[in-house]
């Protein structure tokens, strides 16, 4: 078999379509949960806190005098904590929601093998000899 005819018979392998399905929607997925947390929680959170801007929460450690973050990364080296802390609250909403997505995948096949009959245990291999043998001797 060539190195073709290999690759195309690893790539064209259900696992591999969906994995490289599941990792191009879970990036957008991931898109979608950053802009939830940095447009929409963040600003009630920084509200709550007093008006507070996480993004430009740093701490220069090059002697900086900057006020915002971009300005302090231009400058020198920075510890950005601020948005370390954002990233960390966009994996806890990603973790959750990944968790219930499959919580409820779960709970579907759980009722769908519940609701589905059993079927009927496969007869004993003497059993399905017999009867082979019997069949052939009625011919």
């Amino acid at each position: 078999m060539g190195f073709a005819a290999e690759f195309k018979e690893f790539a064209m392998k259900g696992s591999v379509v969906d994995l490289a399905v599941g990792v191009i929607i879970g990036g957008a997925f991931g898109k979608i949960v950053d802009s939830l947390v940095s447009d929409v929680i963040m600003p009630v959170v920084s509200k709550i806190f007093g008006g507070l801007d996480f993004a430009n929460y740093f701490i220069p450690l090059a002697g900086q005098a900057a006020t915002t973050l971009v300005e302090a990364k231009k400058e020198g080296a920075v510890l950005a904590y601020g948005s370390f802390l954002t990233v960390a609250i966009n994996f806890v909403i990603l973790a959750f929601i990944i968790f219930m997505m499959v919580k409820a995948v779960n709970s579907m096949k759980q009722k769908e093998q519940e609701t589905t009959p059993a079927a009927p245990p496969a007869p004993p291999e003497d059993v399905v000899l017999l009867r082979e043998i019997r069949d052939a001797l009625r011919k």
